[in-house]
Protein backbone atom coordinates (compact mmCIF):
# COMPACT_ATOMS: atom_id res chain seq x y z
CA UNK A 1 0.00 0.00 0.00
CA UNK A 2 1.18 3.69 -1.02
CA UNK A 3 2.46 5.90 1.67
CA UNK A 4 0.10 8.81 2.99
CA UNK A 5 2.07 11.45 0.46
CA UNK A 6 1.77 13.85 -1.99
CA UNK A 7 4.27 14.49 -4.47
CA UNK A 8 4.64 17.46 -7.19
CA UNK A 9 6.52 16.91 -10.35
CA UNK A 10 7.28 19.09 -13.82
CA UNK A 11 7.87 18.03 -16.95
CA UNK A 12 11.00 20.44 -17.88
CA UNK A 13 10.46 20.61 -21.64
CA UNK A 14 6.66 21.01 -21.73
CA UNK A 15 5.85 24.03 -19.63
CA UNK A 16 3.47 21.46 -17.77
CA UNK A 17 3.33 20.39 -13.92
CA UNK A 18 1.57 17.53 -12.20
CA UNK A 19 0.63 16.21 -9.01
CA UNK A 20 -0.15 13.05 -7.47
CA UNK A 21 -1.85 12.69 -3.76
CA UNK A 22 -2.19 8.90 -1.92
CA UNK A 23 -4.33 8.27 1.08
CA UNK A 24 -4.94 5.82 3.04
CA UNK A 25 -4.47 5.70 7.23
CA UNK A 26 -5.66 9.46 6.77
CA UNK A 27 -8.81 8.94 5.09
CA UNK A 28 -9.87 6.13 7.11
CA UNK A 29 -9.06 8.14 10.29
CA UNK A 30 -10.66 10.79 8.91
CA UNK A 31 -14.43 8.72 7.82
CA UNK A 32 -13.73 6.37 10.98
CA UNK A 33 -16.75 6.26 13.48
CA UNK A 34 -18.53 8.16 11.55
CA UNK A 35 -20.78 6.13 9.83
CA UNK A 36 -21.24 8.30 6.83
CA UNK A 37 -23.32 6.14 3.75
CA UNK A 38 -20.69 5.07 1.25
CA UNK A 39 -21.70 7.74 -1.31
CA UNK A 40 -20.98 10.71 1.40
CA UNK A 41 -17.82 8.77 2.29
CA UNK A 42 -16.74 8.90 -1.24
CA UNK A 43 -17.19 12.19 -1.93
CA UNK A 44 -15.38 13.02 1.15
CA UNK A 45 -12.40 11.48 0.24
CA UNK A 46 -12.38 12.60 -3.21
CA UNK A 47 -12.85 16.09 -1.70
CA UNK A 48 -10.11 15.68 0.39
CA UNK A 49 -7.87 14.85 -2.73
CA UNK A 50 -8.66 17.84 -3.82
CA UNK A 51 -7.80 19.93 -1.45
CA UNK A 52 -4.44 18.09 -0.99
CA UNK A 53 -3.95 18.80 -4.49
CA UNK A 54 -5.38 22.61 -4.26
CA UNK A 55 -2.86 23.36 -1.38
CA UNK A 56 -0.05 22.18 -3.18
CA UNK A 57 -0.29 24.67 -6.42
CA UNK A 58 -0.22 27.52 -3.73
CA UNK A 59 2.95 29.55 -3.64
CA UNK A 60 2.23 30.48 0.15
CA UNK A 61 2.33 29.47 3.78
CA UNK A 62 -1.46 29.20 4.89
CA UNK A 63 -4.78 27.77 5.06
CA UNK A 64 -7.27 26.70 2.18
CA UNK A 65 -10.74 25.85 2.88
CA UNK A 66 -12.70 23.63 0.69
CA UNK A 67 -16.82 23.55 0.88
CA UNK A 68 -19.59 22.05 -0.99
CA UNK A 69 -23.09 23.59 -0.19
CA UNK A 70 -26.16 22.49 -1.27
CA UNK A 71 -29.83 21.98 -1.61
CA UNK A 72 -29.36 17.91 -1.45
CA UNK A 73 -29.80 15.03 1.07
CA UNK A 74 -26.06 15.72 1.64
CA UNK A 75 -25.37 19.51 2.34
CA UNK A 76 -22.52 20.62 3.66
CA UNK A 77 -18.71 19.25 2.73
CA UNK A 78 -15.90 20.62 4.21
CA UNK A 79 -12.29 19.93 3.95
CA UNK A 80 -9.38 22.01 5.88
CA UNK A 81 -5.70 22.15 5.05
CA UNK A 82 -2.13 23.82 4.94
CA UNK A 83 0.94 24.14 3.00
CA UNK A 84 1.95 21.09 5.52
CA UNK A 85 -0.74 19.21 4.05
CA UNK A 86 -2.22 18.52 7.69
CA UNK A 87 -5.74 17.96 6.88
CA UNK A 88 -9.56 17.42 8.65
CA UNK A 89 -12.40 17.03 6.69
CA UNK A 90 -16.11 16.82 7.72
CA UNK A 91 -19.76 16.15 5.80
CA UNK A 92 -23.43 16.54 7.21
CA UNK A 93 -25.64 14.24 6.24
CA UNK A 94 -29.39 12.67 6.75
CA UNK A 95 -30.63 10.08 6.19
CA UNK A 96 -32.00 10.22 3.17
CA UNK A 97 -28.34 10.74 1.59
CA UNK A 98 -28.32 7.28 -0.39
CA UNK A 99 -26.91 8.68 -3.60
CA UNK A 100 -23.31 8.10 -5.08
CA UNK A 101 -22.70 11.19 -7.56
CA UNK A 102 -22.45 14.55 -6.81
CA UNK A 103 -25.61 15.98 -7.76
CA UNK A 104 -27.66 13.03 -5.95
CA UNK A 105 -25.74 14.28 -2.65
CA UNK A 106 -25.05 17.61 -2.49
CA UNK A 107 -28.03 18.92 -5.08
CA UNK A 108 -28.10 22.06 -6.81
CA UNK A 109 -24.81 24.14 -5.35
CA UNK A 110 -21.65 25.89 -4.89
CA UNK A 111 -18.18 25.05 -4.34
CA UNK A 112 -16.53 27.77 -1.95
CA UNK A 113 -12.58 28.19 -1.90
CA UNK A 114 -11.09 30.05 1.31
CA UNK A 115 -7.47 31.10 1.06
CA UNK A 116 -5.89 31.91 4.18
CA UNK A 117 -2.00 33.11 3.79
CA UNK A 118 0.00 33.56 7.11
CA UNK A 119 0.73 36.75 5.57
CA UNK A 120 -1.53 38.97 3.86
CA UNK A 121 -5.47 39.10 2.87
CA UNK A 122 -7.17 36.13 2.79
CA UNK A 123 -9.34 34.89 -0.94
CA UNK A 124 -12.70 33.20 -1.64
CA UNK A 125 -13.80 31.53 -4.80
CA UNK A 126 -17.27 30.65 -5.19
CA UNK A 127 -17.84 28.30 -8.31
CA UNK A 128 -21.32 26.60 -8.84
CA UNK A 129 -21.71 22.98 -8.90
CA UNK A 130 -22.86 22.60 -12.68
CA UNK A 131 -20.65 19.40 -13.12
CA UNK A 132 -21.30 15.96 -12.80
CA UNK A 133 -18.34 15.00 -11.03
CA UNK A 134 -15.92 17.04 -8.31
CA UNK A 135 -13.09 16.81 -10.86
CA UNK A 136 -15.02 18.65 -13.43
CA UNK A 137 -15.92 21.18 -11.06
CA UNK A 138 -12.54 21.81 -9.68
CA UNK A 139 -10.89 22.08 -13.54
CA UNK A 140 -13.77 25.20 -14.20
CA UNK A 141 -12.66 26.44 -11.42
CA UNK A 142 -9.36 26.93 -12.52
CA UNK A 143 -10.80 27.77 -15.41
CA UNK A 144 -12.67 30.89 -14.19
CA UNK A 145 -9.99 32.31 -11.40
CA UNK A 146 -6.40 31.67 -12.77
CA UNK A 147 -7.27 31.23 -16.65
CA UNK A 148 -4.92 28.04 -16.45
CA UNK A 149 -6.07 24.81 -17.99
CA UNK A 150 -5.98 22.28 -15.67
CA UNK A 151 -7.08 18.32 -15.66
CA UNK A 152 -7.71 16.26 -12.58
CA UNK A 153 -8.86 12.61 -12.24
CA UNK A 154 -9.91 11.46 -8.67
CA UNK A 155 -9.83 7.71 -7.59
CA UNK A 156 -12.22 6.04 -4.65
CA UNK A 157 -11.27 2.05 -2.98
CA UNK A 158 -14.34 1.45 -1.25
CA UNK A 159 -13.32 -2.34 0.20
CA UNK A 160 -9.70 -0.91 0.97
CA UNK A 161 -10.77 2.69 2.09
CA UNK A 162 -8.40 4.45 -0.04
CA UNK A 163 -8.20 8.10 -2.18
CA UNK A 164 -6.01 9.16 -4.74
CA UNK A 165 -6.12 12.26 -6.99
CA UNK A 166 -3.43 13.21 -9.97
CA UNK A 167 -3.15 16.66 -11.38
CA UNK A 168 -1.98 18.06 -14.91
CA UNK A 169 -1.08 21.88 -15.23
CA UNK A 170 -0.24 24.05 -18.01
CA UNK A 171 2.32 26.31 -16.62
CA UNK A 172 1.72 28.84 -19.63
CA UNK A 173 4.81 31.09 -21.10
CA UNK A 174 5.46 33.30 -23.54
CA UNK A 175 5.93 30.64 -26.13
CA UNK A 176 4.13 29.08 -28.71
CA UNK A 177 0.09 28.56 -27.40
CA UNK A 178 -0.71 25.83 -29.93
CA UNK A 179 2.28 23.71 -29.47
CA UNK A 180 1.75 24.81 -25.49
CA UNK A 181 -1.88 23.00 -25.39
CA UNK A 182 -0.55 20.57 -27.83
CA UNK A 183 1.77 18.94 -25.09
CA UNK A 184 -0.77 19.43 -22.00
CA UNK A 185 -3.52 17.45 -23.75
CA UNK A 186 -0.92 14.88 -24.84
CA UNK A 187 -0.25 14.34 -21.21
CA UNK A 188 -3.73 14.68 -20.08
CA UNK A 189 -3.77 11.65 -22.34
CA UNK A 190 -1.13 9.74 -20.93
CA UNK A 191 -2.42 10.71 -17.32
CA UNK A 192 -5.74 9.17 -18.09
CA UNK A 193 -4.15 5.85 -18.48
CA UNK A 194 -4.17 5.29 -14.91
CA UNK A 195 -5.27 2.25 -13.37
CA UNK A 196 -7.19 1.88 -9.91
CA UNK A 197 -5.00 -1.09 -9.11
CA UNK A 198 -2.00 0.96 -10.03
CA UNK A 199 -3.11 4.04 -8.09
CA UNK A 200 -3.82 1.84 -4.80
CA UNK A 201 -1.16 -0.66 -5.07
CA UNK A 202 1.93 1.27 -6.70
CA UNK A 203 4.76 4.23 -5.42
CA UNK A 204 4.79 6.99 -6.88
CA UNK A 205 7.93 6.76 -8.18
CA UNK A 206 7.04 3.61 -9.65
CA UNK A 207 3.93 4.66 -10.89
CA UNK A 208 5.43 7.69 -13.16
CA UNK A 209 7.78 5.75 -14.34
CA UNK A 210 5.50 3.54 -15.75
CA UNK A 211 3.25 6.64 -17.11
CA UNK A 212 5.61 9.20 -18.75
CA UNK A 213 9.30 7.25 -18.92
CA UNK A 214 9.53 8.85 -22.47
CA UNK A 215 9.29 12.08 -20.52
CA UNK A 216 11.72 14.03 -18.68
CA UNK A 217 10.22 14.30 -15.09
CA UNK A 218 11.46 16.44 -12.43
CA UNK A 219 10.36 14.71 -8.85
CA UNK A 220 10.19 17.09 -6.58
CA UNK A 221 10.84 15.51 -2.53
CA UNK A 222 7.10 13.94 -1.01
CA UNK A 223 5.09 15.82 1.49
CA UNK A 224 3.15 13.35 4.02
CA UNK A 225 -0.39 14.06 3.98
CA UNK A 226 -1.68 14.02 7.83
CA UNK A 227 -5.30 14.06 9.69
CA UNK A 228 -4.52 16.75 12.14
CA UNK A 229 -7.69 18.13 13.62
CA UNK A 230 -6.90 21.16 15.55
CA UNK A 231 -9.13 20.40 18.69
CA UNK A 232 -8.55 20.49 22.21
CA UNK A 233 -8.86 20.94 25.71
CA UNK A 234 -8.58 24.34 25.72
CA UNK A 235 -10.13 25.22 22.84
CA UNK A 236 -13.52 23.46 24.02
CA UNK A 237 -13.24 24.83 27.39
CA UNK A 238 -13.39 28.58 25.65
CA UNK A 239 -16.60 27.40 23.47
CA UNK A 240 -18.57 26.56 26.65
CA UNK A 241 -17.17 29.54 28.64
CA UNK A 242 -19.76 31.63 26.02
CA UNK A 243 -22.61 30.38 26.88
CA UNK A 244 -22.06 32.51 30.31
CA UNK A 245 -21.31 31.87 33.33
CA UNK A 246 -25.21 31.37 35.02
CA UNK A 247 -25.68 28.94 32.12
CA UNK A 248 -22.82 26.61 32.88
CA UNK A 249 -23.27 26.50 36.69
CA UNK A 250 -27.09 25.92 35.63
CA UNK A 251 -25.69 22.55 33.56
CA UNK A 252 -23.15 21.93 36.52
CA UNK A 253 -25.62 21.77 38.66
CA UNK A 254 -27.77 19.54 36.72
CA UNK A 255 -25.72 17.09 35.27
CA UNK A 256 -22.23 17.41 36.92
CA UNK A 257 -20.32 17.95 33.99
CA UNK A 258 -20.26 19.75 30.68
CA UNK A 259 -19.07 18.14 27.74
CA UNK A 260 -18.22 18.88 23.92
CA UNK A 261 -17.69 16.53 21.15
CA UNK A 262 -15.12 17.79 18.21
CA UNK A 263 -17.47 17.36 15.25
CA UNK A 264 -14.53 16.43 12.97
CA UNK A 265 -12.82 13.47 15.28
CA UNK A 266 -15.54 12.90 17.50
CA UNK A 267 -13.18 13.18 20.98
CA UNK A 268 -15.24 14.30 23.41
CA UNK A 269 -14.01 16.34 26.05
CA UNK A 270 -15.49 16.28 29.54
CA UNK A 271 -15.49 19.89 32.42
CA UNK A 272 -16.28 20.06 36.01
CA UNK A 273 -16.97 22.66 38.30
CA UNK A 274 -12.99 23.12 38.30
CA UNK A 275 -12.31 24.00 35.21
CA UNK A 276 -14.24 26.90 35.48
CA UNK A 277 -13.35 28.48 38.52
CA UNK A 278 -10.41 30.26 37.67
CA UNK A 279 -11.96 30.99 34.06
CA UNK A 280 -14.99 32.97 35.34
CA UNK A 281 -12.66 34.81 37.89
CA UNK A 282 -10.37 36.16 35.38
CA UNK A 283 -13.62 37.32 33.39
CA UNK A 284 -14.78 39.26 36.80
CA UNK A 285 -11.48 40.78 37.09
Amino acid sequence: MPADELNRYLFDDLHVRGELVQLSTTYQNIINGHNYPEGVKKLLGELIAVTSLLTATLKIEGEIAVQLQGDGPADYFAVNANHNQEIRAIAKVNESATGSDLNDLVGKGNMIITIRPDVGEAYQGVVALEHDNLADCIAHYFEVSEQIPTKIWLFHNQETNQIAGSLIQLLPDSGDKEEQMHDFEHLCQITATIKDEEIFTLDAKTLLYRLYHQEKVRLFEPQVVTNTCGCSEEKCLTAISQLGQQEVESILAEQGSVSMTCDYCLTTYAFYHSHFVQLFNQTKH
